[in-house]
């Protein structure tokens, strides 16, 4: 049964329950525009972390933390709201454990201010936050929009959300629609800056280059300083395959399927045999 909400959109799911988080603070705009994705597919939560967490992964840091309640309105609609003093992925976990009223069908993770890709997709806590709900076997969905460096941490309204918001839109409805696809237990998102509704998705691997990189130079006294980080691409190895070549080359959105399980696709009784050296027995 189709719920009228303002605007003449229709929320023909309501009965599906969608958590949204993030890695750069419940105040960004990005998670803004997540919800804003998600208003019409089913009944949407955010819960993430008060202040900007960028970089951390799937931390847990230690103590305990502190739950603050928000207010969140998307097309006339309160969205329940909880920022908390914690990494994405806890903030992940006590949604799920503490405040949701039951187990989401979907975690969107993001939008995430910087793309997440190659090497550095699990530096992000963007990407942690929805390793997280997949844990919990929950389908999740962690978009990134290209954006220049220096945005990266000011959460600055001059970043246009409204094409990612479009391909996050798409993906959530597809993912409540038919599930997470066998093997796959979440989907990882890269939209170009300059990607339109009409720009081509690709499906990618996860490039085995750095992508963002840590320039190094020599200081006065003879140590070595680290100097932020920048994007570096070497072409002659980059992936044609991967998530790198199809945003940064090709321009196109960049969907890359992402497993918990960390094994190697090796073959493990071969393995076995050819580390059966290291017990003295062969």
């Amino acid at each position: 049964m189709a719920i009228q909400i303002s605007g003449g959109e229709l929320r023909e799911n309501a009965h599906d329950l969608i958590l949204v988080t993030n890695d750069d603070g419940v105040d960004s705009p990005g998670l803004l525009a997540a919800v804003r994705a998600a208003t019409d597919l089913g009944e949407v939560w955010a819960v993430a972390p008060l202040v900007q967490q960028s970089g951390v992964g799937r931390s847990f840091p230690r103590g305990p933390v502190n739950v603050e309640e928000c207010q969140l309105e998307v097309h006339g609609i309160e969205v329940p709201c909880y920022a908390l003093d914690s990494s994405p992925a806890q903030a992940v976990r006590h949604a799920v454990l503490r405040l949701l009223p039951r187990r989401p069908d979907l975690v969107i993770s993001g939008i995430n201010f910087g793309e997440n890709v190659g090497g550095a997709a699990t530096i992000s806590g963007t990407i942690g936050a929805a390793i997280e709900a997949a844990s919990f076997h929950i389908p999740a969905l962690a978009a990134s929009l290209e954006t220049a460096r220096e945005h990266h941490f000011t959460l600055s309204s001059e970043v246009d959300f409204g094409t990612a918001t479009v391909f996050v839109r798409r993906f959530a409805g597809w993912l409540l629609r038919h599930g997470m696809p066998r093997a796959v237990d979440i989907l990882k998102l890269e939209v170009p800056s300059n990607a339109t509704p009409e720009t081509p998705w690709r499906m990618t691997r996860v490039s085995r280059q750095q992508y963002w990189i840590s320039p190094v130079r020599l200081a006065a006294n003879g140590e070595r300083e680290i100097l932020g980080y920048e994007k570096q691409i070497d072409m002659e190895t980059l992936e044609p395959d991967s998530d790198i070549y199809a945003l940064a080359v090709d321009g196109v959105v960049a969907v890359s399927p992402l497993t918990i399980d960390l094994t190697a696709p090796v073959d493990l009784g071969q393995l076995a045999d050819t580390l059966s050296v290291v017990d003295g027995s062969a």
